[in-house]
């Protein structure tokens, strides 16, 4: 059983495993591989994506029964797509179980509870989570060489 869970600014040193590890940033190639997280930037980011809890942004981890942590949810607001842009991210080591469909789906819940009606995701070309998104109701919707623009009406049977 997975759960979503509010991370704490203590527990942000999973985020920095994450974003730091070559093969769960894999995905992000396109985009520069990894990405720096150090403590220094912690509480900004947290005032940030965590603690206004604004509509149009949302930000929790993953969690297994006994506490463990396996990727985070996420979606904001972006002008340039005028939507909510959804995030998933598994960390490697618990991909290939289930997770990231469980975690998109409970991210769409989410959303659509918070009011949101559409949620989008631009995916690298090569990125294989397209495939998942596809399956749970997201539609191709523009491509260009490096990126695929996905889109899910929520207002309409959640998944």
């Amino acid at each position: 059983m997975i759960r979503t869970h509010l991370p704490a600014i203590d527990e942000l040193a999973f985020r920095q495993r994450m974003l730091a590890d070559p093969r769960t940033m894999s995905y992000n190639r396109a985009w520069g591989g990894t990405i720096p997280f150090p403590e220094a930037d912690w509480p900004a980011w947290y005032r940030t994506w965590v603690q206004p809890g604004g509509k149009r942004r949302y930000y929790r981890y993953l969690m297994l029964a006994d506490g463990t942590f396996v990727g985070e949810i996420a979606y904001h607001f972006d002008p340039k797509w005028g939507g909510c842009m959804a995030n998933v991210i598994i960390f490697s080591a618990y991909r290939g179980k289930g997770y990231g469909r469980a975690g998109l789906r409970l991210l769409c819940r989410a959303a659509a509870a918070r009011g949101e009606t559409v949620l989008y995701d631009d995916i690298a070309i090569d990125n294989p989570a397209k495939a998942l998104f596809l399956q749970e109701g997201f539609a191709e919707i523009a491509r260009t060489d490096r990126i695929i623009l996905l889109k899910k009406e929520l207002s309409g049977g959640l998944s």
